[in-house]
């Protein structure tokens, strides 16, 4: 029987033993806690059990359970006072008093909450940070065990009379399935991993608790129980090895130790501690190298599975390091004389306001202007001072701009729309950048701020005043913005992306297709900020289920994270998902058509590689070579990436760029044929020797797009890129690019054309974001003399119009290239873009895409459009949209009452319909599909969007359910057919559904019935009570109801328009409205007299839990995709929804004073 574990020295409480009730290992630091009997936790530093922080948990009966994370240990006591949780330093941060005593809690939740169980019996759901009790619910009976499962988003239960169940905590707690007995006596111990639960407890003979034998194991889908695992000398404790999670460590109270595999009962390894007394509790390190076992004696028994004589951190990796506790300072000898200041006393805490407490009406006024502009460096340098004056000589590059002086006070807060004035534009400092290590202004990082209108309300048009759209950030993976950028721009990328939306794209997620609709998006805004949401949430998913790039949420990234080095992982793993989502081989069309892909050598033309590969791949020869028996194998390989390889500071003796092998022509090349040396065993000869490995590139193969990562990690790469004295560049608008001479053709050396780049902008805090800098096609075609040249800066939503020189200079450290695009000077010849499609299909308007199993034929409320029904330009329809909450809100409360909006809350679209607006069949819906989503909900939202648990599931949906992309086709499909779009408050719709649909095909009935000196939009209820006299939204929304009056609102409008009568009308509706409160009074009979707004307010999820269908001759349980999320959806399924996209509100189409 192989053995894994040895055992080490035991580690000694204190020198009175006292038991050690619960164990927990740090998962950042090499740190194990302990909690005694006496009520106290207590840290213990590596294997050797160095003794560190302790505090009491209040209790006197012992710590029942410890749980610590990243931060923080949160700790319950036996019959205690309370729940409480403490910093590793031993610091308090919050303590939760109750009146009833808590019995255990659970590891935390997925939205920084964690749950709770108290004697009464009730179940608390607690806020991690604050621990306030945000839900409370009564229970059945007492709850002994709680397990959060990550991987199917419930709350298992496990009761004092045996019972196991589970829950679904954003649903108020109900309990969803019906409870099983585990054991007939108690359960003692409860762990879950992957689709299984394992149980321990006690079971009865003769009438008393005995422990059961039986390690019970059930089926987390469906609560089924399967064969258990037996342990005759009785499980006390059981937890899960993390590395292999389907190993369980199951310890009896006499010290037998027996790690079981799962998959393979017969799989078993024992071990026997050599105790005198019994195990009290139980700890697995969290990479599953060390195993804790503490006794009655106060000792703390430790196994690893380290080799002998290594030194490994408890939590298996060089983490943070321990806090250590800190000893109180001294108190001051004071020797008291008649001169002695009071102050050195120091000030009690007081009850009441102290006199030395100003008020407002003592304090100075701010000043109105901004700080003049700081002397450049240049001129303090020659200063001289006489007579307390000090002179200098002004230089050249500064004559003509002294003494600019603004004529405005500055604004302070954030730029909204809500709040622009009529003075126009707000005054700033007139300072110029000197310093080439200050970042200039419009390279520096951007937040966007929330006011009580939400992100609708920020002024976007001020940071981007061209035609060129940038795109927003707050969301995850918004990092990504400056390479969507430099692709958007790539004009032949963009045609490919544009041509693969238009295709009958089966993947599930796809990246090649959000860049297409991200590019479609940026060519319509026009200018108009965008947000590449899909993407993001598409990288996400990918990057998850391939484990290949880390992802990045924003405005929670580390401050020393390298955007560089993430930038150009991600560039190369995008590039190489879209050469696999482009491939349709052997129909992929011939893009480029170079000298080496003609044909075979039979004649016969070769089959075209991916698109991607044709525009950016380039054929490689790598020669292998053994030094011993010089051996050559060569081998051929397709490149898309250039990674570059600098020249040893020691070996550059000409530092003069684009000279020699010192200029970015020849280090480029150097990176395209390189040479490198590693020591192994030769295939050939069977030796160990130095292999070396040549690369070589010909002239010819080079693409018509050269993709660089430029690879600076360092200040001596950094070094090659600066401008020298002289002002020469390191590189240029156009270089020469030359490979190996293979060919005869090759002695022509290439010439290319930098088109875009990606830089990390480095502050003098190390703290860093990226910007994209892109000579814009566009901008090179138009004729607006106002443009200092076609280069641009996309720093996020920031856009500005930037010099070549400056575009092209690195003047600093604060400037890091990390990924530069060069096209062909002359392949325009060879490319080719006619065998790609340029027209969508528009019979999917005409086709059912229903995905719903069991989709309920009383409940289709639309009729498809028949072929001669297709919209044409003008053709009216009315939209509205449903959504349901992806992540909470996140709000700042401030010490003076008021709060700010960190991030506003993520919606998701779930429902959305579109009405016929004219012909025989007004009003008559061709589009009402719900859309699948596989992503945590956290709220439904049903008062407001009428959709709850199950109508989003394939398995469960009653209603017509349709994957997010072909949802997206049908509408991207109407905006490009010219339709005009009504509705009310579409401009929220659109942003979330991310599409951009030009002002002119909107029409929003919030602007048609609006009065601006009111500064007050009426509500879509309201206006059908007043104007059409009509009671809707009583129970829930319905989208087609909604719909279906704004339609109607809109013919109203014309009605009264015709008449002459509006103005009257619209005053008519803003006095009864003022005289209601503008909401609609209850109708007669009814006593609705809820509060309605346009803004939803979070309610909580509907119950939900997979229900059992009958299927063949048994029962099969259908596990929704959210309680399965690692599992694959079937091809015919598309991505979830992702995070919201704000765009431009249409405009007013009447604007009345």
């Amino acid at each position: 029987m192989s053995t894994t574990y040895r055992q080490l020295p035991q580690i000694t409480q204190s020198a009175f033993p006292q038991p050690v009730t619960a164990l927990a290992f740090d998962p950042v630091s090499d740190t194990l806690w302990t909690g005694t009997s006496s009520g106290s936790v207590v840290a213990h530093y590596g294997a050797q059990g160095v003794r560190g922080v302790a505090f009491p948990v209040g209790s006197a009966l012992g710590v029942g359970k410890l749980y610590a994370t990243e931060s923080y240990v949160r700790a319950v006591g036996v019959q205690g006072d309370g729940l409480g949780q403490w910093g590793k330093g031993g610091a308090n941060k919050w303590f939760m008093k109750n009146n009833m005593t808590i019995t255990t809690f659970s590891n935390n939740l997925h939205n920084s909450s964690f749950a709770a169980s108290t004697t009464s019996p009730e179940l608390l759901i607690i806020n991690a940070v604050t621990g306030n009790v945000t839900q409370r619910e009564r229970v059945l009976s007492l709850l002994t065990h709680l397990h959060y499962d990550t991987t199917h988003g419930v709350l298992l239960t496990g009761s004092g009379d045996g019972e196991l169940s589970y829950s679904d905590h954003r649903s108020r707690l109900r309990q969803q399935v019906k409870p099983v007995k585990a054991h007939t006596s108690g359960i003692q111990g409860l762990q879950a991993s992957g689709n299984y639960v394992y149980t321990i407890g006690l079971s009865t003979r003769q009438g008393r608790p005995f422990p059961d034998p039986l390690v019970k194991v059930y089926d987390i889908r469906t609560l089924q129980p399967l064969p258990p695992l037996p342990f005759q000398s009785g499980p006390a404790f059981i937890n899960i090895i993390p590395k292999g999670s389907s190993k369980l460590v199951i310890t009896s109270n006499t010290g037998l130790v027996n790690i079981v595999d799962t998959t393979n009962p017969t799989s078993n390894e024992f071990y026997h501690l050599d105790i005198t007394s019994y195990i009290h509790s139980t700890a697995v390190s969290p990479t599953g190298t060390y195993l804790a076992f503490g006794d009655s004696e106060g000792a703390v028994h430790l196994m690893t599975a380290g080799d002998e004589g290594a030194t490994l951190p408890l939590n298996g990796f060089e983490g943070q390091a321990v806090e250590w506790a800190d000893s109180p300072e001294p108190l001051p000898e004071i020797e008291w004389t008649d001169s002695t200041p009071l102050n050195t006393i120091g000030m009690p805490y007081y009850d009441e306001l102290l006199l030395s407490s100003w008020t407002p009406d003592f304090l100075t006024t701010p000043l109105h202007f901004p700080p003049p502009a700081k002397i450049p460096q240049q001129i303090l340098d020659t200063m001289r001072v006489n007579d307390n004056i000090a002179y200098a000589a002004l230089p050249k590059e500064l004559r003509g701009r002294r003494n600019v002086v603004v004529s405005a006070p500055r604004k302070s807060e954030g730029r909204f729309r809500s709040g622009r004035t009529r003075r126009g534009s707000e005054p700033e400092t007139p300072a110029e950048e000197y310093d080439a290590d200050s970042v200039p202004k419009a390279y520096r990082k951007v937040e966007i701020e929330y006011s009580k209108f939400g992100v609708e309300d920020f002024d976007f048009g001020f940071y981007n005043k061209t035609e060129h759209s940038g795109l927003e950030t707050h969301i995850l993976n918004s990092y990504t913005n400056p390479i969507l950028q430099l692709m958007h721009y790539t004009l032949p990328i963009r045609r490919l992306a544009k041509s693969h939306i238009i295709t009958d794209c089966q993947r599930e997620h796809c990246l090649l297709c959000e860049l297409g609709f991200v590019t479609r998006m940026l060519e319509d805004a026009r200018g108009t900020n965008c947000q590449s949401s899909n993407f993001c949430k598409t990288v996400t998913v990918l990057a998850q289920m391939g484990n290949a790039i880390e992802l990045i949420d924003y405005g929670r990234e580390n401050a020393d994270l390298n955007y560089a080095h993430m930038i150009q992982a991600f560039h190369r793993f995008l590039i190489e998902h879209l050469i696999s989502e482009g491939d349709m081989s052997p129909n992929n069309p011939r893009i480029f058509t170079s000298k080496s892909s003609s044909g075979t050598n039979s004649g016969e033309p070769r089959p075209a590689p991916s698109p991607i590969t044709q525009l950016l791949g380039f054929k490689a020869r790598n020669s292998v070579t053994c030094a011993l028996c010089k051996t050559t194998k060569t081998k051929k390989s397709m490149m898309h990436i250039v990674d570059m390889v600098y020249p040893h500071p020691t070996s550059t003796k000409d530092n003069n760029p684009g000279i020699g092998a010192c200029g970015f022509s020849g280090v480029l090349r150097r990176s395209l044929s390189r040479t490198s040396q590693h020591k192994g065993i030769c295939p050939d000869c069977g030796k160990y020797s130095v292999i070396q490995t040549r690369r070589q590139v010909a002239t010819r193969d080079l693409p018509p797009i050269l993709a660089v990562n430029a690879a600076v990690y360092n200040e001596d790469s950094l070094n090659h890129w600066k401008d020298k004295p002289r002002g020469e560049r390191f590189v240029r608008e156009n270089i020469l690019v030359t490979g190996d001479l293979i060919h005869d053709e090759d002695v022509e050396p290439v010439e290319y054309e930098l088109r875009s780049m990606v830089i990390q902008i480095v502050t003098k805090d190390k703290h860093s974001h990226l910007v994209a800098i892109v000579k814009v096609p566009e901008a090179q075609m138009s004729q607006n003399s106002e443009l200092q040249s076609p280069w641009f800066i996309f720093n996020d939503f920031v856009v500005r119009n930037i010099s070549e020189q400056e575009a092209l200079s690195f003047p600093g450290n604060w400037k890091v290239p990390a990924v530069l695009y060069f096209e062909r000077r002359k392949p325009q010849a060879q490319l080719d873009f006619t065998g790609l499609p340029d027209n969508i299909d528009e019979s999917i308007l005409c086709r059912d895409t229903n995905i719903a199993l069991n989709r309920d034929p009383g409940l289709i409320k639309h009729e498809l459009l028949s072929q001669d029904e297709l919209p044409k330009p003008g053709t009216l329809v009315a939209i509205d949209a449903e959504f349901v909450q992806m992540q909470q809100e996140e709000t700042e409360y401030r010490s003076d009452g008021t709060k700010k909006v960190i991030r506003p809350a993520r919606l998701s679209l779930a429902r959305v319909s579109v009405l016929r607006g004219d012909g025989p069949k007004e009003g008559v819906p061709f589009i009402d599909d719900h859309i699948h989503t596989s992503e945590v909900i956290v709220d439904y939202l049903t008062e407001f969007s009428g959709i709850k648990f199950g109508d989003l599931d394939p398995h469960m949906s009653r209603y017509t359910l349709t994957p997010l992309k072909v949802v997206y086709k049908k509408l991207r499909l109407l905006v490009d057919r010219g339709c005009i779009f009504i509705g009310h408050g579409l401009s929220k719709d659109f942003r979330i559904i991310n599409i951009f649909v030009p002002p002119e095909q909107v029409i929003d009935t919030v602007d048609l019935y609006f009065l601006k000196n009111r500064q007050r939009r009426l509500s879509l209820r309201f206006l059908a009570w007043f104007v059409l006299k009509q009671n809707i939204q009583t129970d829930t929304h319905d989208s087609i109801e909604d719909a279906l009056s704004a339609l109607r609102l809109y013919k109203a409008y014309h009605e009264f328009e015709a008449e002459g009568i509006f103005d009257q009308k619209l005053e008519e509706l803003y006095r009864e409205g003022r005289q209601y409160g503008y909401k609609p009074p209850p109708p007669p009979g009814s006593t609705d007299v809820r509060s309605l707004s346009d803004s939803p307010v979070p309610t909580p999820p509907q119950p939900a839990a997979p229900a059992p269908f009958p299927m063949g001759g048994g029962n099969f349980a259908f596990i929704p995709p959210h309680f399965m999320p690692n599992v694959l959806a079937p091809p015919n399924f598309f991505a979830p929804m992702a995070s919201p996209n704000p765009f431009m509100p249409p405009p007013n189409w009447r604007q009345r004073q």
